[in-house]
């Protein structure tokens, strides 16, 4: 089948060639259907994520090209054999996808079928593989073929008010806003975060037992209030500290949170942002600070205890050490930052000694998606913009600009870019 209602032969993309930083716009031949279960996808607009950097710099050890970006959405324009309305037992967008509907592609594939995404955990899919990867072209091109696209695509047709959104920010679907929804969910319900949401001791506040021992004195206000920290305030941290206001706000929990970044910036960015989402509500407050007085800052918030829950969403040894010098103890950590193989800087003594809980690993994002869309929807006055002060997405651009853009973001000198592959 071909791959495109034009019958077009090939493409442009964005190539990346190892060892690294060094990106080509190429001309390559267009996908077309390998199984029975693939989707080809013509597509819109592409992002550029920091994830893509550990490919640009080296550090994920490539040793041949691949086409670039897992962040990507587009129109179905060819499907495989397994497609068809009489499908049955098989996730439904098997007999309900359609040549020429609009889709959303996480960055991973999920079959939708195994144990993995059976249970939710579609990170961990038995087929799962990582779009802009040698194996599994990326989205940085003009069409890209999707593995077990009935399990890992989800259609616009699903999303009500889908034609409100506008199309950058449901590319935000991709990766970064699940993956804050999901770092701010795994925190807040967290068996060590639980006595401050549900204002029962430990371990009552995660048993269904009515049982108490009434020796304990009862809560006081100060045992009520949550005080969390948020490490990085690029675009993931970002969607993170939105995703936990929300989350926060809607379950009436007081809170402090601790947005931190040593790039000025991004700072300002995160709290022009915290000056519109904030609203009227009166139950806690963003506070956005500098590593070099952070901790200051949180002792004072907590009377030198330490933050409830430190989510770390930079993917660094230096942002792990930091979060275990602010956590307290019977505290947890958060991670959902890409790491290296760096070993992390902890011994076990330390986290012995503290209690301190490990949650490490990549977003499930298609599972995560439904939590993710609610927010994106209720947020677009901060997640639909393009180039505002207070946007995520700070321009849209076409391939041309490619090898200046990856360089400008390797160097902190932009911010989330998006490619539009017809520009």
């Amino acid at each position: 089948m071909a791959p495109a209602a034009d019958r077009l032969s090939s493409q442009r993309a964005v190539r990346l060639y190892p060892p690294s930083y060094d990106i080509r716009v190429e001309t390559l031949p267009i996908p077309e259907i390998e199984h029975s279960d693939d989707a080809i996808v013509k597509i819109q607009l592409a992002g550029l994520c920091g994830s893509d950097l550990h490919m640009y710099r080296g550090t994920a050890g490539l040793t041949e090209p691949c086409i670039m970006g897992h962040e990507f959405i587009g129109e179905v324009v060819a499907l495989g054999a397994s497609f068809h309305s009489g499908s049955t037992g098989r996730p439904h967008l098997y007999s309900a996808l359609r040549v020429g509907d609009k889709v959303v592609s996480p960055f991973t594939v999920s079959c939708g079928e195994c144990h993995y995404c059976r249970v939710g955990f579609t990170c961990r899919c038995v087929e799962s593989r990582l779009f802009g990867t040698p194996m599994t072209p990326g989205g940085q091109a003009q069409y890209v073929r999707v593995h077990r696209a009935g399990g890992t695509l989800y259609s616009l047709r699903d999303i009500p008010n889908g034609s409100s959104l506008a199309d950058s920010s449901l590319l935000l679907l991709c990766d970064i806003l699940p993956t804050g929804v999901f770092a701010a969910f795994q925190a807040l319900n967290h068996a060590k975060t639980l006595p401050f949401t549900t204002r029962r001791p430990y371990p009552l506040s995660a048993s269904l037992s009515q049982a108490g021992d009434v020796s304990f004195l009862p809560f006081s206000e100060e045992d009520k209030s949550l005080t969390m920290a948020v490490i990085g305030l690029g675009p993931v941290g970002v969607c993170t500290c939105i995703a936990l206001l929300d989350m926060l706000v809607t379950r009436k929990l007081k809170f402090n949170v601790i947005a931190i970044d040593p790039n000025e910036a991004r700072r300002e960015k995160m709290a022009s942002i915290y000056a519109i989402i904030g609203g009227n509500q009166s139950f806690g407050e963003i506070q956005v600070a500098d590593t070099s007085n952070v901790k200051e800052l949180v002792a004072t918030l907590t009377k030198g205890v330490g933050c409830n829950a430190v989510l770390e969403v930079v993917g660094n040894t230096s942002a792990l050490r930091l979060a275990y010098e602010l956590v307290r103890p019977f505290g947890c950590i958060n991670s959902v930052g890409v790491h290296s193989d760096h070993a992390v800087p902890y011994k076990g003594v330390e986290l012995y000694d503290k209690n301190v809980s490990l949650d490490f690993g990549r977003c499930p994002v298609r599972a995560m998606f439904p939590m993710a869309l609610e927010l994106l929807l209720k947020r677009q006055d901060v997640l639909g913009s393009v180039g505002g002060e207070t946007s995520l997405v700070e321009r849209i651009t076409g391939f041309d600009d490619a090898v200046q853009i990856y360089d400008d973001f390797d160097k902190g000198k932009c911010g989330k870019v998006l490619f539009d592959p017809w520009k």
